[in-house]
């Protein structure tokens, strides 16, 4: 993907020199965005090698989602927590149907099934049950209580209870890190082995894995400005809303390295991998990711709650959960389930491509 770089001094170019419409910007700023966050996978892999794997496997999930909490940043900053809940929707459903079920199929070409470790992925439905529940509940709150009390204590109560819920998800969060990099790590012993062999064919050092780690970040947030900028002015020229490019466009640029990589290793039949690169980071974003933006949200001075005022947007993060523990429940797939996997990602699109 590195020829994608090439869009990175091509849109500071279309934003400083040339003067170009924002749709141009928005354009050339996402793509660059891409091989960024490729870059940031390989370093943050590579570094992994050498700390250990128990600090290695802390920093893969630390940074593992770095584009998209960056992107929703500017976007916070900017004003449009809206936008930055869409975005965070999009890439729950974009990491596990999407991702997930281009993987599938992929890996499917020629194989009459692939499997993957059941306790694992039991793991990982489970965690994706509790983020469903815990975000539905700020909203189920909401719908309930708004209409007994005066508009402005019921925006109070939500983000004290939007408070209340990130900090418990992180909390969950962290004791996830502890039970599987600690504690129950014999359980998932099996994964890190098989990604040795893959991890030996290339080493950076550690100087050269930070170096790379600290440039890709600083160019995603340049780039991530840029898009933040654009997206009103993008949305306006193509007629479409900022809601749909943040839960489509802004949501799959951020976790395309994932997909690609979820790609690679489905085709060398590591089906088990694949769940925890595209599960796995849908976990991260509903309980670290959301949590995060909403904490920050207040240095910013645009507080953001967890209440999805959109009944469409609840109902793909409870599909999520229900189609992934359907497909994953019995350790192995068909490309059949990969396309089940894309055509419930299709029929949520077209829903939210008609939300205005």
């Amino acid at each position: 993907m590195n020829f994608l770089l090439l869009f990175i001094p091509l849109a500071l170019v279309l934003e400083h020199v040339v003067h170009a419409p924002p749709g141009w910007v928005f354009l050339a700023g996402v793509i660059g965005i891409i091989p960024l966050a490729e870059w940031i996978r390989k370093a943050t892999e590579q570094l992994a090698t050498t700390v250990g794997s128990t600090i290695g496997g802390l920093l893969n999930v630390s940074f593992g989602n770095a584009p998209e909490l960056i992107i929703a940043l500017f976007v916070l900053r900017a004003g449009q927590p809206g936008v930055v809940k869409a975005q965070i929707t999009g890439a729950i459903i974009g990491n596990s149907l999407l991702g997930l079920g281009l993987a599938i199929v992929a890996g499917s070409i020629g194989r009459e099934r692939q499997t993957f470790r059941r306790e694992h992925a039991g793991q990982l439905g489970s965690m994706l049950i509790l983020a469903t529940i815990a975000l539905m509940v700020p909203a189920l709150f909401d719908f309930t209580e708004r209409p007994r009390m005066g508009g402005a204590e019921a925006a109070l109560l939500d983000e004290r209870l939007s408070l209340g819920v990130s900090g418990v998800l992180i909390l969950v969060y962290v004791a996830n890190l502890v039970y599987t990099l600690m504690t129950h790590r014999d359980v998932f012993a099996g994964a890190a082995e098989e990604d040795e062999e893959e991890k030996s064919k290339a080493h950076w050092s550690a100087r050269k894995s930070i170096s790379v780690l600290v440039a890709a970040t600083a160019v995603t947030a340049l780039q991530s400005e840029l898009v933040s900028k654009s997206l009103e002015g993008t949305a306006r020229g193509l007629g479409l809303t900022p809601f749909f490019l943040g839960i489509t466009v802004l949501a799959v640029a951020g976790n395309a390295a994932e997909y690609i990589s979820a790609i690679y290793f489905a085709r060398h039949n590591r089906m088990g991998l694949v769940m925890s690169i595209t599960v796995g980071s849908t976990i991260q974003i509903a309980l670290l990711v959301a949590p995060l933006l909403v904490i920050v949200s207040y240095l910013f001075g645009t507080p953001m709650n967890l209440v999805f005022a959109n009944p469409l947007e609840l109902v793909a993060i409870a599909g999520v959960a229900f189609t992934v523990n359907a497909i994953a429940h019995d350790g192995e797939t068909t490309w059949f389930e990969g396309v089940l996997l894309l055509a419930v990602y299709a029929v949520l699109g077209i829903a939210f491509f008609y939300v205005r």
